[in-house]
Parts: C-alpha cells; sequence; structure tokens
C-alpha cells in the first residue's frame, strides 16, 4: 500500500510540473538558438547548462525547501537566473523573460503574502535591470522591459488562480475527511441505538412474557397443592395462551428487528388486553379511564404500550398492590399516562444499579426516544408512575 501511494505520489508530482518543465525547457531551447545563431560559445554553453540544470532540479525539489530556508533557495536560483543571463549574452532576454516570472511564481507556494510577493518581484526586477544593462544596452531594455512586466502579470495571475484552486482543493479534502470521521461516527452510534433497540424488544417480549408464565405456573401450583384442580387447570390453559402469546410477539419483534415496521394497533384495545393478561395472571384489580380525543402516532402507541405493559409487570413481581389503576389522556397536544398502584414502593435511587432489574432504566430509554418526560414517585403507600410526551409525527429518528 505505500509503495503504491509513493508511486501515485510521484504521478501527481510530475503532473503538477509538467507544464514547468516544458516550458523552462522552450526557455533552455530558445537561449541556445538565439546565442548560437549569433556567436557559438561551446565553453559558456556547456557552462549554462551546468548552471541552467541545477536550476531546474532545485526547481523540482523546491517542496523539500522548508519556509525557513526560502530566501536562501530564493536567493541561490535568481544568482543562477543572473548567471545563466551574463554567459549566454545573445539569448540573455529569454533567460529573463523566462524564467523569473516563474521564480516570483513558485515563491507564492511558500506563503501567499502579498508583501512577500511584492518584495520578491523587486528584487527579480533589478535582478533584470541589472544583468540586462550588463549583457544589453538601453534600447534593448526599454524593448524587452515591457513584455518582461507582461510575462510577470500573465504569470503572476496564473500562479494566484492556481494556489487558489489547490487551497480550495485542500479544503474540500479536509471537509471530505470530516464528513467520514462524521460517518464513522453515525454507524457506531447506529449500532449502538440497535442494540438498545434489541435489547429492548427482548426484554419486552421474552422476558416479560415468561415471567408471566412463571406467574401462572406458580398461581397455579398454589392451587394444585390446596387441591384446587380445577382453578389450577384454568390457569395451567390461560399459561398455554400467554404462551402463544409470547411467541408471536417474539416472531413479531424478529419481524420489527428485520423490517423496522410494525402492524397498525387500535391503542385503547391493546391497553385493554394488556390489562387483561395481567388481571388474569395475578387477580389485581386494575381501574381504567381512557380521554383520548386525538389519533396517535404509530410509534407513539408502540412505546407508549411496552411502558405500560412493562408498568405492570413490575407491579406484578414487586409491588405485592391488590389494586392498579391506569389513566390514559390527551391534554393539550400532549399524551399523559398515569399508572398507580397501592404497592409497598420501591427506593427510586437504586433505578438502573440492580444487575438483572432493567424495567425502568428501558422504560426511561422510550421515553427519551419519543421526546417524553417521566415522572416516579414511590413510598410505602404505593408508586406513580406518570408519563407526559407531545405528539410525534413519523419514524423514530
Amino acid at each position: 500500500m505505500n509503495e503504491k501511494n509513493g508511486i501515485q505520489n510521484i504521478s501527481e508530482l510530475f503532473a503538477s510540473r509538467l507544464p514547468t518543465l516544458i516550458w523552462v525547457s522552450i526557455v533552455y531551447a530558445g537561449t541556445i538558438i538565439l546565442q548560437f545563431l549569433k556567436e557559438p560559445l561551446i565553453l559558456e554553453g556547456a557552462a549554462f547548462t551546468c548552471l541552467f540544470t541545477i536550476h531546474v532540479l532545485l526547481h523540482w525539489n523546491s517542496y523539500r525547501i522548508s519556509h525557513k530556508k526560502f530566501w536562501l533557495y530564493f536567493s541561490v536560483q535568481a544568482a543562477l537566473i543572473y548567471l545563466c543571463a551574463i554567459l549566454m549574452r545573445e539569448g540573455y532576454q529569454a533567460v529573463l523573460i523566462g524564467l523569473l516570472p516563474i521564480l516570483i511564481a513558485q515563491s507564492l507556494s511558500f506563503s501567499f503574502r502579498i508583501k512577500r510577493a511584492v518584495f520578491v518581484s523587486l528584487i527579480s526586477i533589478m535582478v533584470f535591470f541589472d544583468s540586462a544593462l550588463t549583457v544589453g544596452d538601453t534600447d534593448e531594455l526599454i524593448l524587452f522591459l515591457p513584455i518582461f512586466i507582461l510575462m510577470l502579470i500573465i504569470v503572476l495571475a496564473y500562479a494566484i488562480l492556481f494556489f487558489k484552486q489547490v487551497q480550495e482543493r485542500l479544503r474540500i479534502q479536509s471537509y471530505l475527511e470530516d464528513l467520514r470521521e462524521a460517518h464513522d461516527k453515525v454507524e457506531e452510534l447506529t449500532l449502538a441505538n440497535e442494540r438498545q433497540r434489541m435489547a429492548r424488544d427482548l426484554h419486552d417480549t421474552l422476558a416479560q412474557g415468561v415471567a408471566g408464565l412463571i406467574m401462572r405456573l406458580e398461581a397455579a401450583d398454589a392451587h394444585m397443592s390446596q387441591n384446587h384442580a380445577e382453578r389450577a387447570q384454568e390457569i395451567i390453559k390461560q399459561s398455554m395462551q400467554q404462551a402463544r402469546q409470547t411467541l408471536a410477539e417474539a416472531r413479531r419483534a424478529i419481524d420489527n428487528l428485520r423490517m423496522k415496521s410494525a402492524p397498525e394497533m387500535d391503542f385503547k384495545e391493546a391497553i385493554g388486553d394488556e390489562i387483561q393478561h395481567f388481571n388474569d395472571a395475578t387477580g389485581i384489580l386494575v381501574s381504567t379511564e381512557y380521554h383520548l380525543n386525538k389519533r396517535l402516532s404509530r410509534l407513539l402507541m408502540e412505546h407508549s404500550l411496552h411502558i405500560i405493559k412493562e408498568c405492570l409487570t413490575n407491579i406484578a413481581r414487586h409491588a405485592k398492590a391488590d389494586k392498579v389503576w391506569v389513566v390514559v389522556s390527551t391534554q393539550n397536544d400532549r399524551l399523559i399516562i398515569e399508572i398507580r398502584d397501592n404497592g409497598i414502593g420501591f427506593k427510586t435511587d437504586d433505578i438502573g444499579k440492580d444487575v438483572g432489574h432493567y424495567g425502568l432504566l428501558g422504560i426511561k430509554e422510550r421515553v427519551r426516544l419519543i421526546g417524553g418526560e417521566i415522572y416516579v414517585n414511590s413510598n410505602s403507600e404505593g408508586t406513580l408512575i406518570k408519563l407526559e410526551t407531545p405528539f410525534i409525527e413519523g419514524e423514530l429518528r
């Protein structure tokens, strides 16, 4: 993988430097042609070739130069351009016009600062004037100065546009990296939410169903010990029915996990079924009140039904109550559910701390998911659990 990335980086580097490489090749060829057309200089041409090659190599490896060494790099390159112009007296125009603007544009890649660009441009113009006056005359200087300035403007404009595009590309890459990290976090949160949902569904189907069966079988065993065979047989039949219902609910939960959908339900009827099952299993009297004047969303009905079912299961297992009150109402675009018993109560500070007792913790999770609030008040005279949640539309977020 590292070798592949290295080859890719070399390819990108070559592609980005290719236009400059073509340009300096044209400058070199033009300089040699202009010089040798008027006066062939073998030794000076060889020295020019060496200095020009060093200039190109330094330019090619400029990305290795740190910001602190920029001025050393710039001074060496400016000196090489000056010497190349001095050696090629008949082709110095191509050297100065071709290489100085490139050097100025390259300085912007180290640090895009207006002051640095102006300062580098002034030094380059001084190199241009000095070398031009050294090997030429004032007439040639006047002729080539506008060309040099025009070339300088064109190269600077191109360099500014190019480096802005590079900066924009780097910014987009940074945004893409941030999006990738955010996507990974969303996936992690999604997995965590799915685990919590699976835990709730398993608790609300298998755990509660088995708990109900145990209570029924315990009741049947008590009747058998008292020689109440008919009542025991009746409870066993109810247990069989409860086992079938638990199996159906488990299958429905599996379907929900696969398809993330649930069948339409009649909320009042579903609550009545749960209360009837609770009464059949425990014999505890349940008083119910319904004040529903608005249709609830499927999501709100589903979570509310599970909350009621969990509360009744907790009462049957722990409260030692003989009466329960369930009130379901809608007020001011809010659903209010109150479940109260006259049992022994419990310590509300222990919610979620006891291993294996996650009923109220699951209730709080469901309340959070539907954007509601839950109030728990418990003492020796009984327990009150009150849920208030706004009406919600759509699916679970």
